[in-house]
């Protein structure tokens, strides 16, 4: 399990940086044409990489296919309404808005669908985490947010909380998400790239180009194949709680790079923030830990003293046979000589025992009858 949190940390490492990005190249391209560019160029960067034969035809399977539409369709959602929403009220501000929903659409996907209930961990690290998102929320010197922002915003995090559902159900098919990554991306990309011919304006700049090239090869290939080898080893609950580092990650580079002055509610909604990341990531490693535990449990050990065991030495093995000692004529009954133990020979109701008298003369009967029970 850690390895998975090391890979989705690193995920939203990279994908935090998509806001500054924006906001630092100072471009005039539309949102939604930078977000096709991106997710095709992208998608298609990362499909060079993962994307094998046998994994195309695993998307195609009966709970699969109907999961891949859901995951192109909120990946084109995530993409065009994020971009518009740093543009709009820029990047701290939309990061924290889009990944403080993330949490709690993953955590009720999860919930509805498996069942999940989250432990105390999570439920303690996602509302200091979405405490410290509300703080990031509250207007500074240089906030530009407005109605319309925010809610784009909400509307990217509930299509990637639902994204990371989808993942993991196409994980449960049997579908290679390695494979099933790109082609959402890519078919994403297609599904927005209308936007390309109806707003071309400045996307042939030298900026422009760098910043498609960072937002596609960086966050989109690098950061996308590390969140699907990382959502495979975590809960859809937890995944949506760490990726509420995303905008941790914009707030610094907000502040650093952009010049974006942390006010005092920001600063504590930072901490809170890294907090409760700490908190659910740490137990997490705990509880693999714990999931090994049954494997040495009383069920384990039950069949070393279960009933069926104790029938095989308590039940009539220690009884003696009136005739312990092998017959005297051997010949009819070549079969038991060679095992004349007790173990071999035990009897529920051997039929020399009421008659000792006529022990010897009905010696070859109680081999007979031994016999008979080891064929049983």
């Amino acid at each position: 399990m850690a390895s998975g949190i090391a890979a989705l940390l690193a995920a939203a490492v990279l994908w935090g940086t998509v806001g500054p990005a924006q906001l630092l190249a100072d471009t005039d391209v539309a949102p939604v044409a930078l977000g096709a560019c991106r997710m095709l160029l992208g998608g298609l960067a990362l499909g060079v990489f993962t994307v094998r034969r046998a994994g195309l035809r695993t998307l195609w399977r009966p709970g699969a296919r109907l999961w891949m539409p859901v995951s192109i369709l909120v990946t084109a959602a995530f993409q065009a309404c994020f971009l518009e929403a740093v543009d709009r009220t820029g990047a701290a501000l939309a990061t924290a808005v889009t990944f403080g929903t993330v949490p709690v659409v993953s955590g009720l996907w999860a919930r509805g669908l498996d069942g999940e209930r989250g432990g105390a961990a999570w439920w303690c690290g996602t509302v200091c985490s979405v405490a410290g998102v509300g703080l990031l929320l509250v207007p500074g010197e240089a906030a530009r947010a407005d109605a319309a922002g925010v809610f784009l915003g909400v509307v990217a995090g509930a299509g990637f909380g639902t994204y990371i559902t989808a993942t993991k159900r196409l994980a449960r098919h049997g579908a290679d998400t390695a494979t099933a990554a790109p082609v959402s991306v890519v078919c994403a990309g297609v599904l927005v790239s209308p936007w390309l011919f109806a707003a071309p304006d400045g996307i042939t700049e030298p900026r422009a180009v760098t910043l498609v090239c960072w937002l596609a090869l960086g966050t989109t290939a690098l950061g996308y194949l590390l969140f699907t080898r990382g959502v495979a080893r975590v809960s859809a609950a937890t995944a949506g709680t760490l990726s509420l580092a995303e905008p941790l990650v914009a707030t610094v580079l907000g502040f650093v790079l952009l010049g974006e002055r942390l006010s005092l509610p920001a600063a504590c909604g930072a901490g809170l923030l890294l907090t409760g990341l700490v908190v659910v990531s740490l137990p997490a490693r705990g509880r693999s830990r714990d999931d090994a535990a049954p494997r040495t449990g009383p069920a384990d050990a039950a069949p070393q003293t279960g009933p069926a065991d104790a029938a095989q030495h308590t039940g009539p093995a220690p009884n003696p046979d009136p005739a312990p000692n092998p017959p005297l004529d051997p010949a009819p009954n070549p079969a038991p000589a060679p095992s004349p133990s007790p173990a071999r020979r035990p009897s529920p109701a051997p039929a020399p025992a009421p008659h000792p008298a006529r022990g010897r003369a009905a010696g070859p009967a109680g081999p007979a009858s031994g016999g008979g029970h080891a064929k049983g």
